[in-house]
């Protein structure tokens, strides 16, 4: 058997033949081609339409396309159109094909409006889901990129492809994409929270098997038929919401739920009906908690989602989720077609909705061959490209000058007119989806009056109003250019409750007040740099120590609610003839979440939660594991901890670290320093002593805060 007949053997002899065309034209156009391991390029549309075809399940004619369009995308002059294939095949190729020359320049700010350009690009809505699976397996293959390749993919997938998964309802795609991400933009983070779903598996179970067992002769008494399910969140949903509520692992209450599955052929009255029998079977059992009772079965959501949801108590004052639904529910919901918008705050419009419910119609019926069919894009929009790459969206009919003021108002102010792809073009040009605008600029140019009949944003026509009429907001809006560009260049944000404090502290009574101060000269902008640095810093101390005390609180609580078990406390001493030694691997510090590990010869070993070691001891060794916790409050002794530095290469750098260090309770025990003029750097590694963590966080915070100070890590 060939490649095709092995790899897609799920499809009839016509659909193989189909694939079979396209994969031996790119293998032929690609022979020559190599990915970044060295393995022929081959391999990566062939890992992209094995996705396509087994993960998703889209027609063979979506698999022909993921590769012709690699074919072409190397090769543009590749004649394709000799396969004599489906005119929907060459469709979703020139789509695809488009979408690859996106080039996001910021992807964190422009996210919605490329999400936006991929699917405008997307004449045959599979397109988009064509590109999803393109972009899973970059995620699986990531270890063989560079760096920078990397770190670029991975904030692409965070901003533009886990969101449009999530609205097409492709949630195992999502999941895998947010903690592939995880894995690589936080390892730590993915590590710990990892390890404890581990090592806190055997809890879960424990727990479910506890929680229906005094349930089980009701529902079968009551003649319920069902299946019972665990849901634990994903790494990167946990992790998200820890960094939302700025709570640690333990203060995430939902990190499982118990889901009731009945299996029901009745009809819609009566399925609703059983829902609410097993709700009441629980909630004479358990103790509820109805302010978060969600009743989506009475009122279901708007994109179809049913469900019973409510948290419950046990006996041991754990609190436990509780989802009730029917097998035709579960199968709904797990199958993605009730998109969860409202729920996790996507953002969406209506013209949107409407062409991403075209998408996963496309996915609910595969053997619908008829793009022509179905509702095109959205077109009200253009997606307009800077020089530089940057993208701007703008609506369909706007002019040069209408770009110029979306760029800038002073660049509006002064435009006399444009390059379109390289050539000249006057104010009032109308631009298409895909220009690539240079804005021309006049130091003595000024708006006239019939600009306003050269424009069609309400942006660009209120400054030209603002400019004509408004000339005594001249100095105001020079400061306001000013601080803008400086904070860019800081890498600052000057949010509003920041500027009414600094107004406050200032005497200033407006906003416009104050920006005329800058541009006047009157007030320097310096002055704002110190006050959000010296606020940021205050900010950042008030909150690490909220979440220090919130994670002393749950610690604490915890080791009530486990009094009965075996637990060192770390700081005791002979605690049962115990020895206890800190982890030369990953160097524990007072306050660290931590875990013991029983050696053969001495005694009890105290990791750290995020010890590169821990995965293993944990899943090898669980007998040996035994629970700690620190004292109370920390001993006399200090801790010792080295951490990573890197610093441009400045002459003042280094005693300014050293003062830091030393300006805290912590001293410097050794202070190595590498050159490397290379990238004009020092590398830094210094070892210190300090007698906790929140010490510790001290003084990183500090140092990543010094002026030529690019990276601080503990090591």
């Amino acid at each position: 058997m060939d490649t095709v007949d092995t790899a897609f053997s799920n499809y009839n002899e016509a659909g193989r033949e189909i694939i079979r065309q396209a994969y031996d034209f790119a293998a032929e156009v690609l022979k020559e081609e190599t990915r970044g391991n060295g393995r022929p390029f081959i391999e990566h549309p062939l890992g992209v339409a094995k996705i396509v075809s087994d993960e998703i399940g889209l027609p063979p004619e979506c698999v022909a396309a993921v590769f012709l369009h690699e074919a072409t995308r190397f090769h543009p002059d590749a004649d394709i159109r000799s396969l004599r294939l489906d005119e929907s095949v060459y469709t979703m190729v020139q789509g695809l094909n488009l979408i690859s020359t996106i080039k996001p320049k910021d992807t964190r700010l422009e996210a919605e409006n490329y999400k936006k350009l991929i699917i405008q690009y997307s004449r045959d809505p599979r397109v988009t889901v064509l590109k999803l699976a393109d972009r899973l397996e970059v995620m699986r293959s990531l270890d063989i990129f560079p760096k920078a390749s990397r770190e670029r993919k991975v904030l692409e997938t965070l901003m533009l492809y886990i969101p449009l998964a999530h609205q097409l309802g492709l949630y195992n795609m999502k999941r895998e994409m947010e903690d592939i991400y995880l894995s690589y933009a936080e390892p730590e983070q993915y590590r710990l929270i990892t390890n404890k779903l581990k090592a806190t598996e055997k809890d879960r179970q424990k727990l479910t098997d506890e929680f229906v067992e005094p349930l089980k002769k009701k529902l079968s008494d009551a003649g319920i038929h069902y299946k019972l399910k665990i849901r634990t969140k994903a790494a990167y949903s946990i992790w998200a919401k820890m960094q939302k509520q700025h709570v640690p692992f333990e203060g995430v209450y939902d990190v499982f739920a118990i889901r009731f599955i009945i299996d029901t052929d009745g009809d819609l009255e009566q399925e609703k009906a059983l829902c609410w029998q097993v709700y009441s079977f629980v909630t004479e059992e358990y103790e509820a908690d109805t302010r978060r009772l969600r009743d989506w079965i009475t009122n279901p959501k708007t994109n179809g989602y049913e469900s019973l949801h409510i948290t419950v108590r046990n006996r041991e004052d754990s609190y436990i989720e509780v989802q009730i639904r029917t097998r035709r529910m579960d199968e709904v919901a797990e199958n993605g077609f009730a998109s969860h918008w409202s729920y996790k705050g996507i953002k969406h419009e209506e013209t949107m909705d409407k062409w991403l419910t075209t998408v996963r119609y496309a996915l609910e019926h595969p053997d619908n061959d008829s793009p022509e069919d179905l509702p095109q894009p959205p077109s009200r929009d253009i997606f307009v490209f800077t020089p530089s790459g940057e993208l701007r969206i703008l609506p369909a009919g706007s002019t040069v000058l209408d770009f110029a003021f979306n760029i800038h108002s002073n660049i509006g102010s002064h435009c006399t007119g444009g390059m379109v792809n390289g050539k000249p073009a006057p104010i009032k040009e109308c631009l298409k989806t895909g220009d690539i605008v240079e804005i021309l600029t006049g130091k003595n140019q000024r708006p006239a009056p019939d600009w306003l009949n050269a424009v069609v944003t309400s942006k660009a026509r209120a400054k030209i109003k603002q400019l004509l009429n408004e000339v005594e907001f001249k100095k105001a809006a020079d400061g306001k250019e000013l601080l803008t560009r400086r904070l860019k260049n800081w890498k600052l944000e000057f949010p509003d409750e920041m500027v009414n404090e600094f107004m406050k502290k200032n005497k200033f009574v407006t906003v416009n007040g104050m920006l005329a101060a800058i541009g006047g000269g009157d007030l320097d902008v310096n002055v704002i740099k110190d006050f959000i640095l010296s606020e940021d810093a205050r900010r950042a101390e008030a909150q690490e120590a909220a979440q220090a005390a919130e994670a002393e609180k749950l610690r604490r609580a915890e080791a009530r609610k486990s009094g009965t078990d075996d637990i060192l406390v770390i700081g005791a001493k002979d605690i049962k003839g115990l020895e206890y030694h800190m982890a030369k691997c990953c160097n524990p510090v007072f306050g660290d979440d931590v875990f013991g590990f029983v050696t053969r010869t001495e005694g009890v070993k105290i990791h750290r939660m995020t010890c590169p070691n821990a995965a293993r001891l944990l899943e090898t060794y669980p007998y040996r594991i035994q629970k700690v916790r620190w004292a109370d409050s920390p001993s006399s002794g200090t801790f010792s901890v080295a951490i990573r530095i890197t610093a441009e290469i400045e002459g003042t750098v280094l005693n300014r670290i050293m003062e830091v260090v030393n300006s805290f309770r912590a001293s410097v025990r050794s202070f190595n320093v590498n050159e490397n003029r290379r990238s004009g750097t020092y590398d830094i590694t210094a070892r210190i002593s300090v007698s906790s963590n929140l010490e510790l966080d001290k003084v990183i915070s500090q140092i990543r805060a010094l002026k030529h100070v690019s990276k601080v890590s503990r090591s």
